[in-house]
């Protein structure tokens, strides 16, 4: 019993001190450890040096390409000005009278074609402060808007999206980012539909009761809010978007038809770690996808780049906060998962609706996301630690490796989202507003629609299959 009370601390600890703002680097390695302290017998030195350290290291292994080269690219499309050129480009062509709209899509186009969404928040928050203010809608709104566009459907739905929460499952049920395609695209429509009507609902409301933008300091916005002349020019926007393009293209091509063409026979031998080509192809098509993409940018964009060594360095650097934040999460997972106390919380979870485990892997994934407020940190404890019995009960079930993934992928981006979030914390910075003002509406976009989503698919999924 004390073994479960300590894990449940550790977890009450972990949410409420990041929370507060304390690094998950921090936070991690400790927390794991007072779980281990509540766990009678269990070693504390070894613990860490032989579990959570290893862990650790394993989750650095296998995605540190995905974070460096996804964090390179979204730095080369923010310095080569081609993120902002899209995104004026979307609100242009949409116009003011359709101002939410034009702001979550301008999000959503950046964020599926692989820009991280803290670049993406940065580069669009000033276009909408000012089509906001010409439309007047209100301010407390925008928040909402970004959050649909780049913390949902994006992340972890629509099918081949280049981010990690699409990529983190692919080495454990041996599938490839463009999985469940159908399933994906109806749960991502959903977010889509009911986000945009909730947040019209809420602007039109706000009309009639004659709020308009507000009463708002916005002059560091302002200043780069003015829609570019550069979106105008003829051809302007197809070299902005070919790289976007490209990531999705080719992501498509190699994880579906090229790389499974190859002769991969050699992965099985052991210098090559003894596997096959459907347990690695997914990672593979990003590499390679994110890497033409950086290229790209690079010969194409050569005379917009004017630091090309300083981006590069920049968006090196800003990947291994990120990374160490999830690997450490991942550490403190696996300290969890050694516990003698964690057999019983893992049998309740396995245990609700045995017959069909979509149900306890949507949950397990949701609650772990929200306790740690990370939708890769807390889906990678869970795979950690369970994913291979899930795998197994899904065979056992007839239920497709696609679809656990992709109801893994959704289920990540529901209470992931809730006040303590880093991206929330972040986003509401950008937009120098607060929890109080603003956090209602990312809730239900970001939060509330997302698990509804999340229904669905595995409702669908449970009748239908893959598909």
């Amino acid at each position: 019993m004390t073994g479960i009370l300590g894990i449940v601390l550790a977890l009450v600890l972990l949410m409420a001190l990041a929370y507060r703002g304390v690094s998950v680097l921090i936070l991690a390695p400790l927390m794991a450890l007072v779980a281990v302290l509540f766990s009678p017998g269990t070693p504390l030195l070894a613990s860490y040096t032989q579990v959570f350290m290893p862990a650790l290291g394993g989750f650095v292994i296998a995605f540190f390409p995905l974070f460096l080269l996804g964090a390179v690219f979204g730095k080369l499309m923010e310095a080569s000005g081609a993120a902002l050129v899209i995104a004026q480009s979307i609100v242009e062509r949409l116009g003011a009278e359709r101002a939410i709209l034009a702001i979550v899509l301008a999000c959503a186009v950046l964020t599926y074609g692989g820009v991280s969404l803290f670049v993406v928040a940065f580069a669009v928050y000033p276009i909408a402060a000012a089509l906001f203010r010409q439309a007047q809608v209100p301010k407390r709104l925008i928040p909402g808007s970004i959050a649909l566009g780049a913390f949902t459907f994006t992340m972890t739905a629509l099918p081949g999206t280049p981010a990690i929460q699409n990529a983190i499952p692919m080495p454990y049920f041996g599938t490839t980012p463009f999985a469940a395609p159908g399933l994906g695209v109806i749960g991502g429509l959903i977010m889509l539909v009911l986000g945009v009507w909730w947040l019209t609902r809420r602007a039109g409301a706000a009309t009639r009761e004659g709020e308009g933008y507000g009463e708002h300091d916005d002059s560091s916005a302002m200043a780069g809010a003015t829609l570019s002349s550069a979106s105008h020019e003829p051809g302007r926007f197809l070299p902005a978007i070919a790289p976007v393009g490209l990531v999705i293209v080719l992501n498509y091509l190699l994880a579906t038809w090229v790389l499974p063409a190859l002769d991969t026979a050699y992965l099985g031998e052991a210098r090559y770690g003894g596997t096959h080509i459907n347990a690695v192809r997914g990672i593979w098509a990003v590499i390679v996808a994110l890497a033409a993409a950086i290229v790209w940018l690079i010969v194409l964009q050569r005379r917009q780049l004017h630091e090309l060594t300083r981006t590069l360095e920049q968006g090196a650097a800003g990947s291994v906060l990120p990374l160490l934040n999830t690997a450490s999460q991942v550490g403190f997972g696996a300290v969890i998962a050694s516990l003698a106390g964690f057999a019983l919380i893992r049998d309740a979870v396995l245990g609700i609706a045995p017959g069909n485990p979509l149900v306890s892997l949507s949950i397990a994934v949701n609650i772990l996301a929200g306790i740690t407020g990370s939708a890769s940190g807390g889906m990678s404890i869970a795979l950690q630690t369970l994913g291979e019995t899930w795998l197994a009960m899904g065979q056992a079930a007839g239920i497709a490796p696609d679809l656990l993934h992709r109801v893994t992928a959704i289920a990540t981006g529901g209470l992931d989202a809730l006040p303590h979030n880093g991206a929330v914390i972040t986003l509401l910075s950008i937009c120098g507003l607060s929890h109080r003002q603003s956090y209602l509406d990312i809730f239900v976009v970001a939060v509330a629609i997302p698990v509804l989503s999340l229904v669905a698919v595995v409702v669908l999924g449970t009748l239908f299959g893959s598909f």
